[in-house]
């Protein structure tokens, strides 16, 4: 029987700390019972000390989703670990994680301690938390640029003081494979309690590396890979949860490695994670991209059609893919709407069904067809967004553009129950329509990306638009969906307008690894 790597989830920590992927504590908890269906084995679910928010996420998240482990992640700093202790106590399963630098270029300029002060809060830290919890993981931040030696003597010591698991993260992404795998190899050689712990490690992907860096961190004898799903956390993001699963299923022949994850629900925590947070996977993406299953040539199709193992080494339903499509239009009734919702990984109430029934019903009187992309974009625009409070509601816009006239803007919203209406000009449309709503709002946010995507086909296609803004520190993204790219672009700004008012009232978050 092969030997399982653990697989421990860090989207609702690390993968947050995207530039404007926070989440609010419903998408979490969305989040979290989807990662549970995945089968993931340990989900961290925030820092609890770092915003009210955080704290009340970690919370229900412990008391609301059964199955895995959840954890809290703490600094090596007794009230932060008191306050995940305080999160996470009404868990069945819960988890302190707990941490604090070990490369002299950390403790020189971000800590300003020596060594010896390190390895004593490392210590202490860890026997605090092993008072509350018998599941204790302790991190050595940087361990990828920590003297070997010294790195040695901190893991032994805080095995010694209770440490259940000790992950090894390449904090910045520095390591190459091999390096990464022997310092994994000669953790398991020279730490003389190594055997009382399992080794973990956190990949973050600055050079391409961090799935590379965990594979050769696992062949060399680690247990438990720190990742998110599509990859992503700060800077350039974390080891991929996905690309990690189907490379040990894939080559069980000769990795002789397996996890406990259902592969069937990789695409629908996929399609979630890029629904909430707006963060599109790029086509080409490893495992879930659009491209993933997709053949366009000749001779590829050729060999698919006589057989599929010529080009597929993984095939699309053991990731959630159906090769059949449910062609919906304006005369399906709400049990086929519903029903292709469930396929593509979306589980809704009644009243999310409706909302999103009335939606689709629409686009049907002017589309031929609707395909499971357009479903998708009605789902994430009308029943994810609502996890948001809308202070900003659309009632109506009206635009005139042409070649010899400026654009103009006149735009009705619905600001905390009052009626607002204003009008604008712009360079064109999108903008004249963006300067409308500016004014409406009274926001002073900055734009600073926007992006259309064509979801299907043809002239009457949906166009979904993806913006991100930024108002001092804070930045959040908005999606909108519409077959009028410009209605679809007001969604999308009224969207994060709503994210950032809400981000607001949350506080931020702390910067960590």
């Amino acid at each position: 029987m092969s030997e399982l790597v653990r697989i421990f989830d860090t989207t609702l920590r690390d993968g947050e700390q995207s530039p404007g992927a926070s989440m609010n504590v419903e998408e979490k908890l969305r989040v979290a019972h989807q990662l549970a269906r995945l089968g993931v084995d340990i989900i961290e679910a925030g820092f609890a000390v770092s915003s009210p928010g955080d704290f009340d996420a970690v919370r229900r998240i412990g008391q609301e989703v059964e199955g895995p482990v959840v954890c809290s992640l703490a600094r090596a700093i007794a009230k932060d670990i008191d306050v995940a202790w305080d999160a996470l106590k009404g868990a069945s399963k819960p988890r302190i994680h707990t941490f604090i630098s070990t490369s002299d270029i950390h403790l020189k300029y971000q800590f300003k301690l020596s060594r010896d002060e390190a390895l004593k809060r490392a210590v202490d830290m860890v026997t605090h938390a092993k008072g509350y919890v018998d599941d204790v993981e302790f991190s050595p931040m940087d361990a990828s640029r920590t003297e070997e030696s010294y790195l040695f003597e901190v893991l032994e010591a805080v095995i010694e003081a209770g440490a259940t698991t000790v992950n090894i993260p390449d904090t910045v992404g520095y390591a190459l494979p091999k390096q990464f795998g022997e310092l994994i190899k000669g953790i398991k050689e020279k730490v003389p309690n190594i055997d009382k712990a399992v080794i973990s490690v956190h990949c973050h992907n600055d050079l391409g590396l961090a799935v590379a860096n965990a594979l050769s961190a696992v062949v060399n004898g680690a247990r438990q890979v720190e990742c998110t799903i599509n990859g992503i956390g700060e800077r350039a993001g974390n080891s991929s949860l996905e690309e990690i699963v189907m490379i040990l299923k894939t080559r069980r022949d000769l990795l002789d490695l397996d996890t406990l994850i259902n592969t069937e629900q990789i695409i629908a925590s996929s399609r979630l994670i890029t629904g909430i947070t707006g963060m599109t996977v790029q086509p080409n993406k490893a495992i879930v991209g659009a491209n993933a299953f997709a053949h366009e040539s000749g001779i590829h199709q050729d060999g698919l059609l006589k057989e599929k193992t010529t080009y597929e080494i993984m095939s699309p339903e053991s990731v959630g893919l159906s090769k059949s499509t449910l062609v919906l239009g304006k005369h399906s009734g709400r049990h086929a709407f519903r029903t292709r919702l469930e396929e593509l990984g979306y589980n809704l109430t009644d009243g999310e069904i409706n909302k999103a029934f009335e939606r689709f019903k629409s686009l049907a009187d002017k589309k031929k067809e609707v395909f499971d992309e357009d479903l998708e974009a009605i789902v994430q625009d009308e029943v994810l967004s609502l996890a948001i409070p809308e202070r900003y509601k659309i009632v109506s816009l009206t635009i005139e553009s042409g070649t010899e006239s400026q654009p103009h803007a006149l735009v009705q919203l619905e600001v905390d129950g009052s009626l607002r209406r204003f009008e604008a000009v712009g360079d064109g449309a999108v903008d004249a329509a963006f300067r409308a709503i500016a004014n409406a709002t009274g926001t002073g946010s900055k734009l600073l990306h926007y992006a259309v995507n064509a979801i299907t086909g043809g002239t009457d296609a949906q166009g979904e638009v993806t913006v991100r803004i930024q108002e001092r520190e804070d930045i959040v993204i908005g999606q909108g969906a519409h077959t009028d790219i410009i209605v679809a672009s007001a969604r999308a700004y009224i969207n994060a307008l709503n994210r950032l008012e809400h981000k607001k009232k949350q506080g931020d978050m702390l910067d960590l690894f």
